[in-house]
């Protein structure tokens, strides 16, 4: 009689644990988790770092850690002169005007609103093909920015925001400048033909933005010998740079290839909801009805105009 027992093969027992398609879900949640939870721990890092100074020294020490990380796998380079146009275009309009402005108005917005209004970059992607590319918009798309600027018309109104306050209606307005800068480097980003590798060309960009935050921090906020650094403030320095910025870079570069542009953008709409939801926990910000129809508005048009896209 045969043995019905059977030992597993040496193949079996050396398969993988998780499918790659698994792994890269995990990676690209772990990322939307990290980029979300940012927003709280930059919120907490103003109140002992300036906002420009802050980010120049996000970028800094991000910059370095992705420098090492490149060179040790051998392919740390000078970008090619084709490839100069991006690193110049995310160096400057991403990470330094997107993130500079960002900065200077969670000095006086709320977390939960200025994470929503800085991820609106969906929507202006649609204003700024039309006015840069004179791309018209689809019906689709259409409806999506309607529903979208809906939403961030009811958030930035004075039935949400107190535009008596000092700087609040500025901040409103450096965030949705912010997520204008980052659709146009979007729309770049698409009709790049690329030379080297996101993650090459990364480390450059970083510098690329560092060196000017810091002279423009410098001049405006003064040399950062005021700035103390405590245990618990390095802890928040290292979150925001080395690890929310560019360990979720290389996350976004390794894995965000192996998905469609489109289930890349679903996966990026859990950024501000992990934000906003961080906020609430962590530092005690209040949603209103007024906030939570703006939030559901913006989300839905966000989501439509991703997927208006993905049909164009």
């Amino acid at each position: 009689m045969s043995d019905t027992h059977h030992t597993p093969s040496l193949a079996s027992a050396r398969a993988p644990l998780l499918d790659q398609r698994t792994k890269t879900v995990l990676w690209l949640l772990a990322m939307v988790m990290l980029w979300g939870l940012s927003w709280p721990a930059t919120q907490v890092a103003l109140l002992s770092v300036p906002p420009v100074w802050l980010a120049a020294l996000r970028f800094g020490s991000a910059g370095i850690c992705l420098f090492i990380f490149v060179a040790l796998r051998g392919e740390l380079r000078l970008p090619p002169k084709a490839d100069w146009p991006i690193v110049i275009s995310i160096g400057f309009l991403q990470m330094m005007a997107f993130t500079g402005m960002g900065m200077i108005a969670m000095t006086t917005t709320e977390t939960s609103h200025s994470v929503l209004l800085a991820y609106t970059t969906p929507l202006w992607s649609v204003v700024m093909a039309f006015l840069l590319f004179r791309q018209a918009p689809t019906h689709a798309q259409f409806g999506a920015l309607a529903v979208g600027l809906v939403g961030v018309g009811l958030i930035v109104s004075p039935l949400e925001m107190d535009w008596s306050q000092p700087g609040v209606l500025r901040g409103a307005l450096l965030l949705i400048g912010g997520a204008v800068s980052w659709s146009v480097v979007i729309l770049h980003v698409r009709r790049h033909r690329w030379q080297s590798s996101p993650l090459q060309l990364a480390p450059w960009q970083m510098l690329l933005a560092t060196v000017p935050l810091a002279s423009i921090a410098f001049l405006t906020e003064g040399a950062p010998v005021g700035i103390n650094f405590t245990p618990e403030l390095i802890q928040l320095l290292v979150f925001i740079g080395p690890i929310a910025t560019s360990a979720c870079f290389v996350i976004s570069a390794e894995q965000g290839r192996r998905i469609t542009p489109f289930a890349m953008a679903n996966f990026t709409l859990g950024v501000p909801l992990v934000g906003i939801t961080a906020s609430v926990i962590l530092l005690g910000n209040q949603l209103s009805p007024v906030f939570l129809t703006g939030l559901a508005l913006v989300t839905l048009g966000m989501g439509l105009a991703a997927r208006a896209a993905r049909g164009r």
